[in-house]
């Protein structure tokens, strides 16, 4: 099976370095995935670096300096150098000219817009508003909308967040069960939670497998359940009713949207 990791973290000023990464993967057979800038960096030298050293293995998502005046000018620096996508937050906008200017300018470039936020900006109006509005530009909504340990049940603002999924240029990303399921207080010799969310199940019907992408928030996963049980905890989650669709969210969607087979 294909696996593609389509949220990583690699720095010198931050988190670990390319060399941890690509160790993580090839332990657990992880074929490619998408290198994704972390906040506070807008030098993005470091993933381009790391893309060129590992060949065809990585895909580069940068982030713009938002006191940069011209952002869709910097874009389009940034995808000659080889970006896939840029890393936007839901309410961001341009400080001049059309507020929606970096947004527009990713779709026309062919960039992805890997969106990062909590699940009340995703689940607001004034972004569904965005994403008609830039519905050139591909979409992919990080850590399933923003899930938490807190979200309690009926999940009725990430059930809004979710229809995001109405609209063809979105897909959305899932991580590990860490991220929304507590730890248990108890932990056996094999990985398990006491109890998970039906986030996912609800995501799944919302935008069906082959709009979903697995992505393990390496390296802040290592601190909760850590890389390989974010892996398999999603690999093997009962949400998926046939090997179809664990293909498509552990790499059949990735290698689609990030253009890793291009």
């Amino acid at each position: 099976m294909r696996i593609i990791d389509t949220h990583c973290h690699a720095g010198r000023n931050w988190f670990e370095p390319i060399e941890t990464l690509v160790h993580e993967m090839d332990t657990n057979r992880v074929d490619e995935a998408v290198l994704i800038q972390h906040g506070g960096t807008y030098n993005n030298d470091y993933l381009f670096d790391s893309a060129s050293k590992y060949e065809g293995r990585f895909k580069v998502v940068v982030m713009l300096d938002p006191d940069d005046d011209d952002q869709p000018g910097t874009l389009t620096s940034l995808a000659e150098q080889g970006a896939a996508g840029v890393r936007i937050y839901p309410d961001q906008r341009s400080r001049s000219g059309d507020p929606l200017s970096t947004w527009k300018k990713a779709g026309e470039l062919g960039l992805v817009v890997s969106c990062l936020g909590d699940v009340a900006r995703f689940a607001s109006s004034d972004f569904r508003w965005l994403v008609e509005t830039c519905s050139d530009t591909p979409i992919v909504i990080e850590h399933l909308a923003g899930s938490r340990k807190s979200f309690e049940p009926p999940y009725s603002e990430f059930a809004t967040a979710l229809k995001l999924a109405e609209l063809p240029n979105t897909t959305i990303k899932v991580p590990g069960l860490g991220e929304f399921s507590g730890r248990p207080p108890r932990l056996e010799p094999d990985f398990d939670f006491d109890s998970v969310p039906p986030l996912i199940e609800m995501a799944l019907e919302a935008f069906g497998a082959d709009r979903m992408m697995w992505g393990s928030d390496f390296p802040p996963v290592a601190g909760r359940e850590g890389y390989r049980n974010a892996l398999e905890g999603v690999r093997t989650h009962p949400a998926w009713k046939d090997t179809v669709e664990v293909e498509m969210v552990m790499g059949g969607t990735a290698a689609k949207v990030w253009g890793f087979d291009a």
